[in-house]
């Protein structure tokens, strides 16, 4: 995953697709283009410790995961994924994926095929009609020179766990988001679930996507462009295969 995607539904339609017992007042907004450090929606569950009840929520985080014995952000910006081969091995990620697993909503995500002369095309890969859900990872870092107490010295980070693409999607790219089937979503969500064999048998029961590949414009390439224009289908090249945007030609 090259690290841009599409979260463009309405609050409602996420509320009722992952059955989130509470939701912040704040609509969500939508984007086209979403980029590594910009804020995104994470469905997480939480344990009440008093009645062992589990209160599903739409939280807001940061992409790119910052452990929480990091020294500063900034090292954010390289952890927007985790790969489901090591996730529970690497120090950054581990206890996250035993803890602290969410589900980030998306309505598809961008690639660059890389092609013969050296160019790039991007690439729009999406569901037919449900919405997707990431397989992601949540933190909590607090700034060590902010006053104690209070909630504004903490910042909620994710990650979004990736895994080597089928043989279809490994035509446009190596790697893909790892996408939780709707009938996994309480499974993967469970913090009770804290059992490092459980879950990574769970990251291995989780099937491939089966998406539809879309070439659009290069414009999506720059972060400083956003709207539902991105993700429309361009017109193939004359004279240029490698431009065309159907399935048949990328698949």
């Amino acid at each position: 995953m090259c690290g841009r995607f599409v979260i463009a539904g309405s609050k409602a339609d996420v509320l009722a697709t992952f059955d989130i017992d509470e939701a912040p007042d704040d609509d969500i907004r939508a984007s086209w283009n979403v980029a590594p450090t910009d804020a995104v929606s994470v469905v997480v569950e939480r344990l009440d410790p008093d009645t062992g009840e589990l209160t599903r929520r739409l939280e807001t985080a940061r992409w790119g995961l910052v452990p929480s014995w990091a020294k500063s952000p900034a090292v954010g910006s390289r952890m927007i994924n985790a790969r489901s081969e090591t996730v529970l091995e690497k120090p950054s990620f581990r206890s996250a994926a035993l803890r602290r697993r969410g589900l980030v909503p998306a309505n598809g995500y961008y690639e660059w095929r890389k092609n013969q002369n050296g160019s790039k095309t991007p690439v729009y890969l999406h569901a037919e009609s449900a919405q997707l859900a990431f397989a992601g990872l949540y933190e909590f870092w607090r700034d060590p020179a902010a006053p104690s107490g209070g909630d504004s010295s903490w910042l909620m980070t994710c990650t979004i766990i990736t895994r080597p693409a089928s043989d279809a999607l490994g035509s446009i790219h190596d790697r893909t988001p790892v996408i939780v089937p709707p009938n996994l979503f309480g499974e993967w969500l469970d913090p009770k679930n804290a059992s490092k064999p459980k879950i990574q048998h769970l990251l291995d029961s989780i099937p491939d996507p089966t998406l539809v590949p879309r070439v659009v414009g290069s414009r999506v390439g720059s972060v400083r462009n956003n709207g539902p224009d991105l993700i429309e289908p361009v017109e193939p090249e004359p004279g240029n295969p490698e431009s065309m945007g159907t399935a048949a030609s990328l698949l």
